[in-house]
């Protein structure tokens, strides 16, 4: 085995468990059998930042999350495969500009499939964020929340407008506030 298949066996158990067991345990998990082998797997896997020490203890990195960048792809026709080693990339690197200021909501409903936003999505919200008119907002409107595009109207009222033309616009008939500028998605296909 060499430190890739390691590290997959690592990132499987961390998937199942959110956890590593101890030091006399990993042997099983990498299928190493003297915790002499497991020291070093550990000490190779932290010196390419993947794994780090805390108190004691083996703990993942941001690196240890990243998933390779195997390239550009073409929507069109097919394109020679690059050669150049991947980036690793965490979703979070992607999405998340600051943690602290950022939810998930899913999306219920076809009112903002226009602008690719389709049921079972998962939206990244950052809160706290200046917001203006053409923003995709998830919003509580009258009590009640949803996503859409903040508009202003000609009388300087604000108005939420879906993004398919069966839906009507809403206008609070009492509050409207802001929970925050949606800033990408996700969505899994399959399962």
């Amino acid at each position: 085995m060499n430190d890739e298949t390691h590290l997959a066996a690592l990132r499987t158990y961390w998937r199942r468990n959110q956890a590593f067991p101890a030091m006399a345990k990993l042997c099983g998990v990498v299928g190493l059998t003297s915790t002499s082998s497991v020291f070093a797997l550990i000490k190779r896997l932290s010196e390419a930042g993947y794994l780090e020490r805390v108190e004691g203890r083996v703990a993942p990195t941001r690196r240890f999350f990243g998933r390779p960048i195997i390239g550009a792809v073409r929507a069109g026709l097919p394109q020679l495969e690059g050669q150049e080693p991947p980036e690793l990339l965490t979703i979070d690197d992607y999405l998340v500009d600051d943690p602290n200021r950022t939810v998930l909501c899913r999306v219920r409903g076809e009112s903002m499939r226009d602008v690719g936003l389709l049921d079972g999505d998962l939206v990244v919200v950052e809160k706290n964020r200046p917001t203006r008119p053409g923003d995709i907002v998830v919003a509580v409107v009258d009590g009640e929340m949803t996503v859409k595009t903040l508009c202003l109207a000609k009388d300087g009222a604000f108005y939420l407008e879906p993004a398919n033309p069966d839906f009507q616009p809403i206008r609070p008939q009492g509050s409207l506030e802001i929970v925050g500028v949606v800033v990408g998605a996700v969505r899994r296909y399959g399962r």
